[in-house]
């Protein structure tokens, strides 16, 4: 028989996933601002989340809400209107239950689904979108399931939001914020543990021999403006890569991003948080083709952020001028690559550390998807000195790089020596440290 995994356990075909129902709970008029985390603001010159009005969330609110469950949480996001507020998160909140089959319609059989699309059965030269688009395919349930998935799982944060942690172990599960379309939002104190995907897609072109393709990031930022993320810990938890089970002999791939920012965002400062056990962690722009909505956008800066254990994309970048600095990459022998050029890519990565495993050298942090030029000077790797634009190109002379991403960052608030980034990002980073 099949097993899916999904929060909780390993079932076997699709078992239920129970939804909770429950009132929100307010917190009448707020407090005074004192040193209320919640009322933090992002100090001037932060990144660029702090360029033109600044981020300020919910600092002005005048309800607070706290919640316990999820269904309170979206709750108190879907109240109307854009007045500020601020929503302390109490707990861990489970977004998708036990299990999956609470998504799942009539007639989605798992077991149908791998012998209708086993290549031995189907091959490696057609996708399956004709069978998404045909009524009672397997193909079509399997997305009609998803989108109930979807509906359970996607959090819409509204504009001058600030979204916080309380106490210990706050957190979601499960859950996926989707910051869409809006201004001034701030996420602080959390621990999000990346979604599991209960109907990845199958499609035998992905490759020489199809993969599995999951949705669902912890958060997305998506054509969204003045974000700072801070101090919350992106995990896979309980359910990494190793965890999965394969089929037609690809990983059952559940997983996608712990955090995009994609489709026009910009203002998007990223700091003190933890990255860890993840494959593709951080995706700055998701498309070669989003000149229209990218260009002289996705603005980031990420700093003291510790990305650990980590496969590749921290971040991957397209456009947008990215800068990377006082951040702490520890990794393990899964490593593939820190930082991916892509298209059009104005990267900035300096004052970085990075301790890598026996056998990985320097040229491994770059990666290169396009050619366009890169800053990576002032590094440091395994406690040596480095320039990682000459450290690629002397692992790689077949497809060099050139130095110099064109621009010099401004808008930089706490600047440590490379030399003391582990020690320091190490004690500061993730949701506990705010707490």
């Amino acid at each position: 028989m099949s097993t899916q995994r999904c929060h909780g356990r390993v079932i076997a075909g699709l078992v239920g996933c129970t939804a909770l129902v429950l009132a929100v709970t307010t917190t009448g008029t707020a407090q005074a601002h004192g040193r209320d985390a919640a009322r933090q603001t992002l100090p001037a010159g932060d990144g660029w989340a702090s360029a033109t009005t600044g981020t300020t969330g919910g600092a002005a609110a005048k309800r607070v809400y706290t919640v316990t469950t999820w269904a309170q949480f979206k709750a108190a996001l879907a109240e109307s209107g854009t007045a500020p507020r601020i929503i302390k998160v109490k707990g861990v909140l489970d977004a998708d239950g036990a299990d999956c089959s609470e998504f799942a319609v009539d007639g989605y059989d798992f077991d149908r689904y791998l012998a209708d699309y086993d290549p031995a059965v189907w091959g490696y030269e057609e996708d399956l979108e004709g069978e998404k688009a045909t009524a009672g395919t397997q193909e079509y349930l399997r997305n009609q399931s998803a989108a109930a998935q979807a509906k359970a799982i996607k959090a819409a944060v509204p504009a001058n939001t600030t979204i916080i942690g309380v106490g210990r172990d706050a957190g979601i599960v499960g859950g996926s914020l989707q910051i869409n379309g809006v201004d001034n939002v701030i996420v602080r104190g959390l621990t999000l543990e990346s979604p599991l995907d209960c109907f990845p897609q199958w499609d035998p072109t992905d490759g020489s021999t199809g993969n599995w393709n999951s949705e669902y990031d912890a958060a997305v930022v998506y054509n969204a403006t003045h974000v700072w993320l801070d101090h919350n810990t992106f995990t896979d938890g309980d359910h990494p890569d190793s965890t999965l089970p394969s089929y037609y002999g690809r990983i059952y791939q559940q997983h996608d991003g712990e955090l995009d920012v994609v489709r026009g965002a910009d203002y998007v400062t990223a700091s003190w948080n933890v990255f860890e056990d993840h494959d593709k962690t951080l995706m700055i722009g998701n498309s070669d083709s989003a000149g229209a909505t990218d260009e002289g956008k996705l603005r980031v800066t990420l700093h003291h952020n510790l990305f650990r254990n980590l496969v590749e994309r921290a971040p991957r970048v397209r456009f947008g001028q990215v800068d990377a600095y006082n951040n702490s990459y520890v990794a393990n022998g899964d490593f593939g690559y820190a930082f991916g050029v892509g298209f059009k890519s104005q990267l900035v990565a300096e004052k970085n550390a990075f301790t890598l495993p026996r056998g990985i050298g320097a040229g491994a942090v770059l990666y290169r998807w396009s050619d366009f030029p890169v800053t990576g000077e002032g590094n440091v790797v395994n406690g040596v000195r480095t320039d990682l634009v000459a450290a690629y190109n002397t692992a790689n002379p077949a497809t060099p790089l050139a130095s110099g991403a064109g621009w010099k960052p401004v808008l930089r608030a706490q600047v440590d020596p490379a030399k003391v980034v582990t020690r320091v990002v190490g004690r500061g980073a993730g949701a506990d440290q705010l707490r």
